[in-house]
């Protein structure tokens, strides 16, 4: 017998109802945009979960219509030979912490020590434990800052996963998205399983605790992730003043189209 979670899983969202929605709650962000403005707030949040979960496209339905000058998004690649000679394992992440006023979105952050790194091989096995060991007290560190610290785990299952894989393979403008580490994400499916279940138990606090999102219907995670998003950071409409704009002066008036006439112009294909 299909349980309530199983059939909302089924179910897809039609493009129109999808559409129609997304707008409305990315007014809302803009709103709450104006508010970590107004109130100088500093908003950390980290987008983790298994290769091929959605995590790209959840972050764009996010980002798509707010300033990036208040939503910043951070990835950043594989650490350099200095970075990892750094003593602190989350040092070179800090680096890009936000100020009052900001909002920084990690895509991926110092949880890859937690998953690729160890399933992979590339942290020994004290590396690893060291670091779920610690990670707790710095991200306490970080909220007792006044830094709201949240973070999202995006969970897919193997069938979507693979066919979201094949679908890199074939379709021109997904294969940028299959790195070297996505095949071994399917090969190695349970050790990044038992891998993401020690993170959780180590790193789920009530400080900063772990948010699943199930991301087999990707629309329907996208509008899950920023409903919630919006539910966990309180916020008001900030008042603005009435702007009307200014009346052309014409006092320097002349034909500005005219030299143009003569000026390479980009063809009109369209």
């Amino acid at each position: 017998m299909a349980t309530k979670s199983d059939t909302a899983h089924t179910k897809k969202m039609k493009n129109k109802e999808y559409t129609k929605e997304l707008r409305r709650l990315q007014t809302e962000l803009c709103k709450l945009q104006e508010w970590v403005k107004h109130k100088g707030l500093s908003v950390i949040i980290i987008f983790e979960g298994r290769d091929g979960a959605g995590k790209g496209g959840t972050i764009r339905a996010i980002t798509e219509r707010v300033s990036p000058r208040v939503f910043r998004l951070v990835a950043l690649p594989a650490p350099s030979d200095r970075e990892k000679s750094q003593k602190m394992y989350i040092q070179r992440y800090m680096a890009h912490f936000p100020a009052a006023g900001e909002v920084v979105i990690f895509d991926r952050s110092w949880y890859n020590r937690a998953g690729v790194e160890y399933v992979m091989g590339f942290c020994t096995k004290e590396q690893h434990r060291v670091f779920l060991d610690r990670c707790p007290a710095v991200e306490k560190a970080i909220v007792d800052a006044g830094i709201i610290l949240i973070k999202f785990w995006l969970e897919v299952s193997v069938k979507e996963q693979k066919r979201r894989f094949e679908a890199r393979i074939t379709d021109p403008m997904r294969q940028w998205k299959l790195s070297p580490m996505d095949l071994p994400s399917l090969s190695k499916w349970y050790e990044y399983s038992r891998a993401r279940d020690m993170m959780l138990k180590a790193t789920d606090t009530k400080w900063a605790p772990w948010r699943i999102l199930r991301s087999d219907d990707k629309k329907s995670a996208r509008l899950n992730c920023i409903s919630h998003l919006l539910e966990i950071i309180p916020y008001k409409k900030v008042p603005r003043e009435k702007i009307e704009l200014p009346k052309r002066e014409m006092k320097h008036a002349y034909d500005d189209e005219a030299p143009l006439k003569n000026r390479k112009f980009v063809p009109e294909k369209y």
